[in-house]
């Protein structure tokens, strides 16, 4: 009898907190590895009790629980890329990182530095563990203005200083492959967009785009990171999935824009299907 193993399609891993509203986290990731064609499986390092009025309770899990999550998923899948996000605690930074040292595929990361409640989870010290522990062992970064501005322990105000914070963490980190700049939140003020995908080889690839105005953004930083490390798996080249994520925030960002689905009127979530 024939035991060959068959041949596996490829699985994108999550590793996030769980947002119970469906707007950020897990359940992002989930509906956007969907949407774009992949499948998903994901693995919860915090339980949030959240909504579009905020966050009012985030409990973060144990490290070793998290872990254990990951491999029973790494035992079963072809695990091509890993998307990871809220992170929680160092305990669970540390566990991962140590978990990722014998991980060869791809690794998506959007730092989130800063709890759900808006208390940061680092100090000074605990960025130079993480840099150590975790960002060490990713091929791609995702921060928005701020968490980058954590990263490299200054204020950025310009696209020129964004970029370069950008290429000093590619310069301190050999596996760091890429660092992509979001400008949403750089240039809060232009009627445009301006991402930036900054390269290993110091190459600079910038994505123009006009403004989308809308209410309903919860969780547009999960999903942009998961929609990148989907389209990756899908193309296996950085420029191709950096566009594509682009065209596909475009399109949910304007569907969602009329679509009311919370109370509040307020940050309501976005819509991920195409």
């Amino acid at each position: 009898m024939d035991r060959t193993q068959p041949q596996l399609s490829p699985t994108v891993l999550t590793i996030a907190g769980s947002d119970p509203s469906g707007g950020a986290g897990i359940q992002a990731d989930l509906k956007t590895m969907t949407a774009i064609g992949v499948y998903g499986a994901a693995a919860i390092t915090c339980i949030t009790v959240q909504n579009s009025l905020g966050v009012t309770e985030s409990v973060p899990l144990d490290g070793g629980l998290v872990v254990r999550q990951v491999q029973a998923v790494l035992a079963d899948h072809h695990v091509t890329h890993i998307k990871i996000g809220m992170i929680g605690t160092m305990e669970i930074a540390t566990a991962l990182g140590k978990l990722l040292a014998d991980y060869s595929g791809e690794v998506v990361y959007d730092p989130v530095l800063s709890s759900t409640t808006g208390q940061s989870l680092l100090s000074n010290s605990n960025l130079v563990e993480l840099s150590t522990q975790l960002i060490s062992k990713v091929t791609v970064l995702t921060p928005n203005c701020s968490e980058l501005e954590q990263l490299c322990s200054q204020k950025i105000t310009t696209p020129e200083a964004a970029l370069q914070c950008a290429e000093t963490l590619l310069a301190r980190h050999e596996h760091l492959q890429a660092v992509i700049v979001k400008g949403g939140h750089l240039e809060p003020d232009r009627t445009d967009i301006h991402d930036y995908l900054v390269m290993n080889n110091k190459e600079v690839i910038v994505n123009k785009r006009r403004r989308i105005q809308s209410a309903n953004l919860h969780g547009t930083g999960c999903t942009y990171a998961s929609a990148f490390a989907a389209f990756h798996c899908l193309e296996n080249d950085y420029r191709k999935a950096f566009s594509l994520t682009a065209a596909y925030m475009d399109s949910i960002i304007s569907r969602s824009s009329s679509i009311s689905l919370v109370k509040s009127g307020a940050n309501g979530p976005l819509v991920h299907a195409l």
